[in-house]
C-alpha cells in the first residue's frame, strides 16, 4: 500500500507538471491520461519505460438494476412524504382534492420519466438535463442550467432534505415545543458532511447504503399502509365523507400544492445523471424507471389514505411531523419508531441526491463549463471527489439562511423551468434527428403534455400571486448569461485557475477522467 501510494502520488505529480507547462486555459482539457506500468499482480510499479502502456482514467460501471431502482426510489422516498402532506392539504383545502393532487403528481412524473428514459438511451452520457440541453440547445443555455443547478437547485435540494432529516431526528426530544432552529441546522449540516464523506470514499459502498435505506423506508411505509388498512376495516371512514368540501380551485393554490407534492417525487430523474456508471443503460434505464416510479406512486397514495384515516384534516394540517403524529395515535408508546423511520428515509434520500448531484458538476467541468478540477476523479477510489466536495460546500451555505417551505417552492419553480427546456430538446431530436438509434422511444405527445404542465407550474403561481422572490430567482437564472460571456466564452483569469488546479490536484490526489460511453 505504501509503494502504491507513492506511485499514485508520482502520477499526480506528473499531471501537475504537464499542467504547469501549460500556460493557457484550453490546454488543461488535453491532460486526460495517466501513465501506468503493469505488474504481475496488477499493481503499478516504477520503471524506466513509463510510456509502455497508457490507461485512461474513468468512472466504473458499478450500478446494476437493483442499484438503479434503489437510486431512483430511494431518493424519491425521502423527506417529502413525511413533510409535504400537511402542506398539500392546507393549500388545496380538502382531503379528496389532496389525493387527486398526489395522483396527478405521480402521473406527471411517470410521463416525464418515460421521456427521460428515451433521452438517456439516445444520449448515453451522464449529466441529466445539463448534457441533454448541451446537445440540443447549445452551450449558453446549458451553462445557464448548470449555473443555476450548481449554485441553487441542487444545493437547495440537499439542504431541504437535510433539514427534514434533522427535524425528525430531534423531534422526539422536543415533544411539547418546536426544536431550536440552530440545533436543527447543525444536525442537518452533520448529515451532509457524513454523506459527502461516504460518497467520496467508494461508489459501491454508497450504492450499498442506498439499497439498505431503500429497503428500510419501504418497510416503514408498509407499516403506515397496514396501520391505515386496519383502521379502515374498523370503520374509521368519517374523514372521507364530503371529501371535496372546501376545495381551493384557484390557480395559485393548485400550483403550490403541486410544488409540494412534486417535491416528494423529486429524484425521479436521478439515474440520468449517472448513465455512464450504469450497467447496460439501454436496458436497465427504462426498466428501473418503470419499476421504481410506479412503486413509489402507489405507496404515496396508500400512505396518504392512511394518514387521512387516522388523523382528521385539522390534525394533519397542524402536525409538524405527520409520521410521528400518526405513530403516536396508532402505535402508542412505539410511536417513536416512525420518527426513526422518517429520519432514515430522509437520510437515504440525501445519499441519493449527493450521489447524482456531484456528477452534474463533474460532467459540466468536463465540458469546460466549470473549473477543470471538478472534472477529476480520485486515482484510487475513482469517485468525483472534487465535485462532491464543492457540492457539499455550496449546500452548507444554502442551509444557513434556508427554511424548508421556501426552499421547496423556489426549488420547484427553477427545476420545472429546466425540465420543460430539456423535453423541448427531445421533441427537437424526434423531428430533426429521427435517424438516431433509439432502444427505447415514447410517442411525441408525451413530452408535449409534460411541457404544458411545466409551463403551468412555472407561470401559474407567478401570475396568480406574484412575489418578489420569484423575480429574484428569475434574475439569478438570467445572470448565468452574464457570467458565461467573460469566464467561459473569453476564458478570463486562466492563469489563476491553472495554479489553483495544480494545488488542488496534488492535495486531493485526483486526475482528469474520460467519458465512459
Amino acid at each position: 500500500m505504501y509503494i502504491q501510494h507513492i506511485i499514485s502520488t508520482a502520477c499526480v505529480l506528473r499531471h501537475a507538471s504537464l499542467i504547469i507547462n501549460s500556460l493557457t486555459w484550453p490546454t488543461l482539457t488535453l491532460v486526460t491520461q495517466i501513465q501506468w506500468i503493469p505488474s504481475v499482480k496488477g499493481v503499478p510499479t516504477p520503471g524506466a519505460d513509463m510510456d509502455e502502456k497508457t490507461q485512461k482514467l474513468s468512472l466504473k460501471r458499478e450500478v446494476g438494476l437493483i442499484g438503479a431502482i434503489s437510486l431512483i426510489g430511494g431518493t424519491m422516498i425521502g423527506s417529502g412524504i413525511f413533510m409535504s402532506p400537511q402542506t398539500v392539504l392546507y393549500t388545496i383545502g380538502s382531503p379528496g382534492a389532496s389525493l387527486v393532487v398526489w395522483a396527478c403528481c405521480g402521473v406527471l412524473v411517470i410521463l416525464a420519466s418515460f421521456c427521460y428514459a428515451e433521452l438517456g438511451t439516445v444520449i448515453k452520457e451522464s449529466g441529466g438535463e445539463y448534457i441533454y440541453i448541451m446537445r440540443t440547445s447549445g452551450p449558453v443555455m446549458a451553462f445557464v442550467l448548470i449555473f443555476s443547478s450548481v449554485l441553487f437547485v441542487r444545493p437547495a435540494g440537499v439542504a431541504g432534505i437535510a433539514l427534514s432529516f434533522a427535524q425528525y431526528v430531534v423531534a422526539p426530544f422536543y415533544l411539547e415545543c418546536p426544536p431550536p432552529v440552530v440545533l436543527v441546522k447543525c444536525v442537518a449540516a452533520a448529515a451532509i458532511l457524513v454523506l459527502a464523506t461516504v460518497n467520496c470514499l467508494n461508489v459501491r459502498f454508497s450504492m450499498s447504503v442506498q439499497v439498505f435505506f431503500m429497503v428500510a423506508k419501504v418497510l416503514a411505509l408498509a407499516v403506515i399502509i397496514v396501520g391505515g388498512v386496519v383502521m379502515l376495516f374498523k370503520g374509521h371512514t368519517e374523514n372521507f365523507e364530503d371529501s371535496f368540501e372546501n376545495t381551493n380551485v384557484g390557480i395559485n393554490p393548485i400550483g403550490i400544492a403541486f410544488y409540494q407534492g412534486l417535491w416528494s417525487y423529486d429524484g425521479w430523474n436521478n439515474l440520468n445523471y449517472v448513465t455512464e456508471e450504469l450497467k447496460r443503460p439501454e436496458v436497465n434505464l427504462p426498466r428501473a424507471v418503470i419499476i421504481a416510479i410506479s412503486l413509489v406512486t402507489g405507496l404515496y397514495l396508500l400512505v396518504n389514505v392512511s394518514y387521512l384515516t387516522v388523523m382528521t384534516p385539522k390534525e394533519l394540517m397542524m402536525s409538524n411531523a405527520v409520521a410521528v403524529t400518526w405513530g403516536n395515535k396508532v402505535l402508542g408508546s412505539w410511536g417513536w419508531i416512525m420518527s426513526v423511520a422518517a429520519a432514515l428515509s430522509a437520510f437515504g434520500s440525501l445519499n441519493g441526491t449527493f450521489f447524482s448531484g456531484g456528477r452534474v458538476c463533474f460532467v459540466a467541468a468536463r465540458e469546460g463549463h466549470m473549473p477543470d478540477i471538478l472534472a477529476m476523479a480520485h486515482v484510487h477510489r475513482l469517485t468525483p471527489s472534487p465535485a462532491l466536495i464543492f457540492t457539499t460546500f455550496v449546500s452548507l451555505l444554502v442551509l444557513i439562511p434556508g427554511d424548508f417551505q421556501s426552499i421547496v417552492n423556489y426549488f420547484s419553480f427553477t427545476a420545472w423551468f429546466f425540465y420543460g427546456i430539456t423535453l423541448s430538446g427531445l421533441i427537437y431530436l424526434k423531428i430533426k434527428r429521427p435517424d438516431l438509434p433509439r432502444p427505447y422511444s415514447v410517442p411525441i405527445i408525451l413530452p408535449v403534455i409534460v411541457i404544458i404542465a411545466a409551463v403551468f407550474l412555472v407561470l401559474a403561481p407567478v401570475i396568480d400571486s406574484p412575489q418578489i422572490e420569484y423575480l429574484y430567482v428569475a434574475l439569478f437564472i438570467v445572470s448565468g448569461v452574464i457570467v458565461y460571456i467573460p469566464f467561459i466564452h473569453y476564458k478570463v483569469c486562466p492563469g489563476l485557475l491553472t495554479k489553483l488546479t495544480v494545488f488542488l490536484q496534488l492535495f486531493l490526489e485526483v486526475a482528469p477522467a474520460d467519458k465512459n460511453i
